[in-house]
């Protein structure tokens, strides 16, 4: 059974902006995927719908379903989305961590959906839940900086410590909007390996929304080319070539490492 499933998925803003045209696809449990396509060709709001922070358009013939769960049908957000979301991790470019705090205290923010809500309004966490937060600071690699305030780290640092909290979410799902966008080569790269291992690792699935050609070929398998917001290509990574990306893009890209 697919994990993920869109079926003829469209969106369409106020402004009868036609962001998204008929998706459909699905994504078996495990997978790697790299997004990619022009800006405005709809990357984004397709990772924000998987995760049902847009409303699809109303079709009845239209639906999302995660873990076999329908979460998004007729353009309205299913009830079920409750307990989908606490396996489903979501990654954005601006990282969403509170600067003020810790990253440690950022990490554990990623178990206010499975503690009483009374603790995590207060920010009351067992001893078992640090030593979990930290431990994913370490799988990440930046244990060290675990007290320091969020503020005052790097932006590459700042991404890792938001997978950490996916890690102690229990993510199966990772849905990465732009994760490396406004980050160096070098800490870009480092994002990327930390995804990679996590779905090697923990066989989670993850779908990357990504400018970055050679880290989509590089660690990927698979990849969902979007244009003008209708699907122009979905397969092997393998399968693709300069060519394609020229057209993609609308102009030579360079493919190196």
């Amino acid at each position: 059974m697919a994990l993920i499933k869109l079926e003829n998925v469209s969106k369409t803003f106020q402004s009868k902006f036609s962001a998204l045209s008929n998706i459909s696809f699905q994504i078996e449990p495990g997978e790697i995927v790299a997004l990619v396509g022009p800006s405005g060709s709809g990357k984004s709001t397709l990772i924000r719908s998987i995760a049902c922070l847009e409303n699809i358009d109303k079709d009845p013939d239209s639906f999302i379903s995660v873990f076999g769960h329908q979460v998004q049908k007729n353009g309205r957000i299913q009830n079920t989305i409750n307990m989908v979301r606490k396996r489903m991790g979501v990654i954005f470019q601006s990282f969403n961590l509170v600067g003020r705090l810790s990253l440690e205290k950022n990490v554990l923010t990623g178990l206010l959906g499975s503690v009483p809500l009374w603790r995590g309004t207060l920010g009351i966490f067992l001893e078992s839940e640090r030593i979990q937060a930290l431990q994913a600071l370490n799988r990440v690699g930046i244990l060290s900086q675990s007290r320091q305030r969020a503020s005052t780290l790097s932006g590459g640092q700042q991404q890792r410590a938001a997978i950490a909290r996916t890690l102690v979410q229990k993510s199966d799902i990772i849905l990465a909007d732009e994760p490396v966008a406004s980050l160096d080569p070098a800490a870009a790269d480092k994002v990327m390996k930390t995804l990679k291992q996590i779905n090697q690792e923990d066989n989670a699935t993850i779908i990357i929304s990504l400018h970055q050609i050679e880290y989509a070929l590089k660690y990927c398998t698979r990849i969902i080319a979007l244009k003008g917001g209708e699907l122009i290509f979905d397969g092997s990574s393998d399968d693709t070539s300069p060519d394609f990306f020229t057209d993609l893009y609308g102009g030579a890209i360079d493919m190196e490492d």
